[in-house]
């Protein structure tokens, strides 16, 4: 079969969010709103982390790691998307795409690796408190950042470079609006069906495992709360790891569906949807789960703000 090469140096067009749905204006605007959000709760949050003498522990350390991760991830798409909206234009050249999918399938695997070790954290602190120091030192720390950031980098650069080699055929329309692994392989000419089973077994890898890893986690950790005689210490654990089990929730979740369910079983309008949860939403909810449902960030936060209005 001749391949058109063309589709290789001019690109492809990105269909957008919803293509044909009636006030997309509308939609735009809520996305630009959630956006800035996104970037200033994130933003605040890694400030608050870092200035903050009392929020220096390992699980702000990896909490403020979560954030950048938040912040780079919707980055990713939806700068683009708006650009494209507000230029009229619908375009989106090869480098530029596969620069989205190498970014957002690294930072996708890299939240996947960062929440288990976060609930790692929360299993060392509950379970074994008397070690929590020797365990989780600075050093330990650094490296679960540079496994977490380093796992979805190198697992990304490998299926980006697969995708973008793989010959094209016609039809240049990405039926996403981001460069999306998944929506990028179905404009091959070529049969993809061995490489989305590669995927799923990569999603085994990066989203079922760590999903297990985590659930058997909060199994021991909550088995130990409940054992716990002091009330405020029990409140106290269960609302720290409800913040992280939230997170999760609304990650995993819409992410399983996408990669773990045979595409035949589910539409693009559904893939889009559940993409701008995880990609667009849930960053932006992360920091006000954490500011809302955690004392400390709070008393951090107020702490601030009573500074600032001093200063003025």
């Amino acid at each position: 079969m001749r391949c058109d090469n063309e589709t290789y140096l001019v690109g492809f067009t990105l269909l957008g969010l919803f293509p044909g749905t009636r006030h997309i204006s509308v939609l735009i605007c809520t996305i630009l709103l959630v956006y800035i959000i996104a970037i200033t709760g994130n933003t605040t949050l890694v400030l608050l982390l870092v200035l903050d003498p009392q929020l220096h522990s390992p699980m702000y350390f990896l909490l403020s790691q979560l954030s950048l991760m938040d912040i780079s991830l919707i980055s990713t798409t939806v700068p683009k998307m708006l650009t494209n909206f507000f230029s009229g234009t619908s375009d989106i050249s090869s480098i530029a795409c596969g620069t989205q999918i190498y970014f957002h399938s690294a930072l996708g695997g890299s939240e996947c690796i960062l929440l288990t070790l976060m609930a790692y954290d929360r299993y060392v602190a509950i379970c074994n408190p008397l070690r929590y120091g020797a365990i989780m030192n600075s050093e330990v720390c650094f490296q679960m950042a540079i496994v977490s950031w380093g796992g979805g980098a190198f697992n990304s650069l490998i299926q980006t470079i697969y995708t973008l080699h793989l010959p094209r055929c016609g039809s240049r329309e990405v039926h996403h609006f981001f460069c999306e692994l998944q929506a990028v392989l179905k404009l091959s000419c070529e049969d993809t069906s061995t490489y989305e089973k590669v995927v799923f077994v990569i999603g085994i890898v990066f989203l079922l495992t760590p999903f297990g890893l985590i659930l058997a986690s909060y199994i021991f950790i909550f088995h130990n709360v409940l054992r716990l005689n002091s009330t405020k210490a029990r409140n106290k654990a269960l609302t720290t790891c409800s913040s992280h089990l939230m997170v999760v929730c609304l990650y995993f979740g819409p992410t399983m569906f996408i990669y773990m369910i045979p595409s035949v079983l589910h539409t693009s309008e559904q893939d889009e949807s559940l993409s701008v949860f995880y990609t667009i939403l849930t960053p932006m909810l992360n920091p006000l789960i954490y500011s809302l449902r955690n004392k400390e960030v709070g008393k951090a936060l107020k702490k601030v703000l009573s500074k600032v209005y001093n200063i003025r």
